[in-house]
């Protein structure tokens, strides 16, 4: 049976670097994680690419909100693709879905024809389909390879029951991929309980800005509460416990 993985939630070079440090078997690069990640940059896909030795998976999608993308933006997706393609990207974490809640099966099948021979994922734009059985049973017909969900829940610990509904479904036919929320904490209870094979973490630390001056009250995204004065970095130590958590099984 295929060992247990831990894919790694990314938001710049250092963190995949970290994760790299702590024993991931694969890493999830994207940019902008307040909206819930957006694509990174051309240079971070591609240093990420020369300073990775393990598998590197990128987020492609154009903005924050829903996943309902009008034909601009499909094009955005689509030539994004194309250039994961060509940095050497091992694979692509996409997802698109119609007003009503269902999958946008059209538009996903040329992501998967765009992104051949790559690995594509579909990420948690499931979590907000109609009928999540349904979803599963189209991810499955057009050959998508992976589903990252946190169950419907805001949490995958929350969402474990129907977490395992998903893997007892797709059995071998598509690799059901928790994520959100996972910590060491619950890590071990959650693979016991779902027995899923992948796992996609993030455990961040925040690190203190070397800024000395500090201008209080002007806030660059225009909420309090995101900080100006730290950045979000992976916790080496963490990624390494929850790898050694699940290879002791």
């Amino acid at each position: 049976m295929k060992p247990i993985q831990i894919e790694v939630c990314c938001g710049s070079v250092e963190s995949a670097i970290n994760a790299q440090q702590g024993g991931a078997h694969r890493v999830e690069l994207c940019d902008n994680l307040y909206e819930g990640g957006t694509t990174p940059s051309a240079a971070t896909i591609r240093l990420a690419r020369e300073r990775l030795d393990i598998g590197l998976h990128v987020l492609v999608r154009p903005r924050g909100g829903d996943f309902v993308y009008n034909e601009v933006e499909k094009q955005i997706i689509l030539q994004d693709i194309e250039f994961c393609k060509t940095s050497g990207v091992d694979g692509v974490v996409v997802g698109s879905l119609h007003p009503d809640g269902s999958i946008d099966t059209d538009f996903c099948k040329q992501m998967l024809v765009c992104a051949q021979p790559m690995s594509v994922t579909f990420h948690r734009a499931f979590d907000m389909c109609k009928d999540p059985i349904q979803a599963l049973e189209d991810l499955i017909e057009m050959g998508v390879g992976r589903l990252l969900t946190s169950g419907q829940q805001n949490k995958a610990f929350e969402g474990k029951d129907l977490i395992k509904k998903l893997v007892e479904i797709a059995k071998d036919k598509l690799i059901v991929m928790p994520g959100s929320g996972i910590r060491p904490t619950n890590i071990k209870a959650l693979f016991d309980y779902t027995l899923a094979r992948e796992y996609h973490v993030s455990a961040r630390i925040n690190r203190d800005s070397t800024m000395q001056f500090r201008r209080e009250g002007v806030y660059m995204g225009g909420l309090s509460q995101i900080p100006e004065y730290q950045r979000p970095a992976i916790d080496v130590h963490q990624i390494r416990e929850m790898v050694d958590l699940l290879a002791s099984g």
